[in-house]
């Protein structure tokens, strides 16, 4: 009971309460942000002024993590100023270049930082661009033979246990526009994927076949989940309806797949296989249908593919030496070497990557057209690994 209502207290944090003013109309439509060049674009150059604590400490990382970077008001394009209570914000951004103010607005009714989340992604609002202050990370914490599935903010913060299972959790799963995950747990014996609503707390089994249940993903539409399932012997390729009934084998094959991931229409699942013995980017209709091989330019044993919401770009892992992050048109073609690390996971607005450090044991952002990354906040004792971003 006590973990069902820390859960729904996080959900309720989610709404701010904005007392606000602005000095300008912002009627351009939000979009999401495009780019042609990955891991070669400038940082856009903003200076703070007037803010201290907690504030500056979260809209330094929001900006950062968003393709800004920091200098002085001479040399700004956007000029950021404000103050803060312990319970309140206001903050003005000016445009050095055009004179103008692109927002000024004032906050109060949520925690500081919640505030200063939503300050940055108003700012970024006023430039035709989606921020990803509001939103959520799941991941597991723990290793070994015994790991847990938690919820955190994007930057790692206000995190809350969603299992307490005592064994083996991993791959959890958002379900689009909902407080809800799937992901694989070994409670029941064998691994076995549950379906989990985050706001009642229930939860129930989705598959669970007596071998290996694994790497569930949610269709865009919430309607279909991918699967990997060894039912029929091999490690294939399988999707269900939600509730995991009307099961079809989209794979026939004695090389183990991996990974799945859905195209933004629904119409695609992209993953892991190998081709005479070698590791590659596939994907296959949803209504299955011959296997097409992903090109990435012939980087050594491509994995963990997650499809960016916009559809524009597919992020990877590769292994050579050390584990790198990787992102490659969607329809393949030369693919781009960002940063070491491994299993990657797009943030709902397709700029921002969240991924693990090994070595590290915990996740960092990372702005793919600039290359910044900073490191999440460490939630709990345990290595943090394996990613989701809710969308």
């Amino acid at each position: 009971m006590k973990k069902m209502l820390q859960l729904k207290r996080l959900l309720i944090a989610l709404s701010l309460i904005v007392a606000a003013t602005s000095t300008r109309a912002q009627n351009a439509e939000m979009t999401i942000t495009t780019y042609t060049t990955p891991g070669n674009t400038p940082p856009i150059w903003v200076s703070l002024n007037g803010f201290s604590g907690e504030a500056a400490e979260v809209l330094r990382f929001d900006l950062y993590v968003q393709g800004f970077n920091f200098t002085n008001a001479d040399n700004a394009q956007y000029l950021i100023s404000g103050s803060n209570t312990s319970d309140t914000l206001t903050g003005r951004v000016v445009d050095n270049l055009q004179k103008s103010t692109k927002i000024s607005k004032s906050y109060s009714g949520a925690s500081i930082r919640r505030q200063a989340h939503k300050f940055v992604d108003d700012f970024l609002e006023a430039l035709n661009r989606k921020g990803i202050g509001q939103s959520k990370l799941a991941m597991k914490v723990g290793s070994g033979g015994s790991s847990e599935i938690y919820v955190s903010d994007f930057d790692g913060k206000n995190s809350q246990a969603v299992t307490r299972d005592g064994t083996i959790v991993s791959a959890p799963c958002w379900v689009p526009d909902k407080f809800a995950l799937y992901y694989g747990s070994y409670k029941l014996g064998n691994p076995a994927i549950f379906s989990h609503d985050l706001s009642s707390g229930a939860r129930k089994p989705v598959a669970y076949y007596g071998g290996s249940s694994i790497s569930p993903a949610v269709s865009p539409q919430g309607n279909k989940v991918a699967m990997i399932l060894s039912k029929d012997g091999w490690m294939d390729l399988y999707v269900a309806d939600a509730d995991g009934k009307n099961l079809k084998r989209l794979t026939k094959t004695p090389e183990d797949e991996s990974s799945p991931c859905w195209s933004p229409d629904g119409k695609w699942i992209c993953f892991a296989s190998k081709i005479k013995e070698r590791r590659a980017l596939c994907k296959v209709s949803v209504n299955g249908g011959p296997v097409q091989v992903i090109s990435v330019g012939g980087l050594p044993s491509p994995s963990e593919p997650d499809w960016s919401p916009d559809g524009k770009w597919i992020a990877f892992t590769i292994q050579r030496g050390d584990f790198e992050i990787c992102v490659v048109p969607a329809a393949g073609g030369t693919a781009t070497e960002l940063v070491a690390g491994e299993d990657p996971c797009w943030s709902p607005n397709s700029r921002t990557l969240v991924f693990n450090q090994r070595s590290g044991g915990h996740l960092s952002l990372l702005d793919v057209p600039t290359k910044q990354v900073k490191d999440v906040a460490r939630v709990s004792s345990g290595a943090n690994s394996q990613p989701s971003w809710a969308r």
